[in-house]
């Protein structure tokens, strides 16, 4: 468990300091992060401290909720505390989309596999001076958000940010909801990343099914792919719901006294609109690659169909030309004794020029109608 304390413009974390020691700053608040398995062994001494620190404990409700690792993304509030529940991406994955992209070659390979759209549950508990945040067992996002916190209060990072993270935040937060609003949009951040790699999969799909010397056989990882698009738009849908539930309750916050507290809810206001604005831009973008997809298959099936059209093309007018040449070589293969030319010296000559002299015609006849022009000559 890792316990920071926001005051005075100063971010301190409490190394060393267990939950019975712990003291409200004043001014300021407390950050209270621990791993889901953390949470489940030292849930009887984090209630204990909310109740000695807050007053009240959580529900049974909620701690089966901040337990449950397939929950999806929700909003929830009593009178007393808020509580979120947002989906991140997998550590894997947004290493992946982090990483920069590998170097194309002129050598093309088959296509590659979209993988499963992998999530965790974080669970965010907020209070009037505290925050409490219950991970997944790899909280390499926490760690990495924690050393911004850390550097924007002037306090050196323990250790070198990951290759993609900015080194530092602006400012500190100001209040529990505002640093979790921070965190959320922290993690938002990982699937808006996650779009370079989405696009740059579907981009070689998209050029596997245009091209006409290539035949794509791969159906199954575009049903894949189309399955975890969708994935990705109902993870989205859950996160924009659970964002706009928390707008409409803290539209409902009673009113505080003084400039300060309502300069803190607009800045609450216009950080859960940004983030909100984050996840729609995630939606427009996974609708846009859907869109995409059906469009590259559509291409691809009416290529094939046109493909086809010519191949039939070509097939008719060679049986159309062949046809009057069979009929001729019927007429002249017919058992009677006497038919005109058969004994003549010259008659076999004859009906081959006029077998040729009709095939010729017919090529002439075809070609004048453009139906031996190749589309692309055309």
């Amino acid at each position: 468990m890792r316990i920071f304390a926001i005051h005075a413009g100063s971010v301190t974390e409490k190394l060393g300091t267990t939950l019975e020691e712990l003291r409200l700053p004043a001014p300021g608040f407390l950050w209270l992060s621990c791993t889901r398995a953390e949470f489940e062994q030292m849930q009887h001494r984090l209630q204990a401290t909310l109740q000695r620190l807050c007053g009240l404990q959580l529900l049974n409700l909620h701690v089966s909720d901040l337990l449950n690792q397939q929950l999806p993304s929700r909003f929830d509030y009593t009178s007393q505390y808020d509580m979120l529940v947002f989906r991140r991406l997998a550590e894997s994955q947004v290493d992946a989309a982090l990483a920069p992209a590998a170097p194309r070659t002129n050598k093309r390979s088959g296509p590659p596999l979209l993988r499963r759209i992998d999530t965790r549950a974080v669970g965010l508990v907020v209070f009037d001076q505290l925050l409490l945040s219950v991970h997944p067992d790899d909280c390499s996002q926490r760690d990495s958000y924690a050393q911004r916190l850390l550097a924007a209060g002037g306090n050196p990072a323990p250790a070198a940010l990951p290759e993609g993270h900015t080194a530092g935040a602006r400012d500190l937060p100001g209040s529990p909801a505002d640093l979790m609003l921070r965190i959320v949009n922290h993690m938002v951040d990982g699937f808006l990343a996650l779009r370079r790699e989405l696009s740059h999969q579907l981009d070689h799909w998209q050029t596997e099914l245009i091209d006409p010397k290539t035949r794509f056989t791969n159906w199954r990882t575009v049903l894949d792919a189309r399955q975890t698009l969708h994935q990705l738009d109902e993870i989205c849908d859950d996160q924009r719901s659970a964002i706009q539930d928390w707008i409409e309750a803290v539209k409902t916050w009673p009113q505080s006294e003084g400039h300060l507290g309502q300069q803190e809810r607009d800045l609450l206001q216009v950080r859960s609109r940004d983030v909100l604005e984050h996840i729609d831009r995630v939606v427009h973008h996974v609708s846009q690659l859907q869109r995409n997809a059906e469009t590259a298959v559509q291409i691809h099936f009416n290529a094939q169909s046109h493909r086809t059209n010519e191949i039939m093309r070509t097939l008719t007018v060679l049986t159309a030309v062949f046809l009057p040449l069979n009929l001729i070589a019927g007429i002249f293969g017919m058992n009677f004794d006497f038919i005109p030319l058969l004994h003549r010296a010259y008659g076999f000559w004859l009906a081959m020029a006029t077998m040729g002299l009709t095939a010729l015609a017919l090529v002439v006849f075809f070609w004048r109608k453009r139906y031996l022009d190749r589309s692309a000559a055309r």
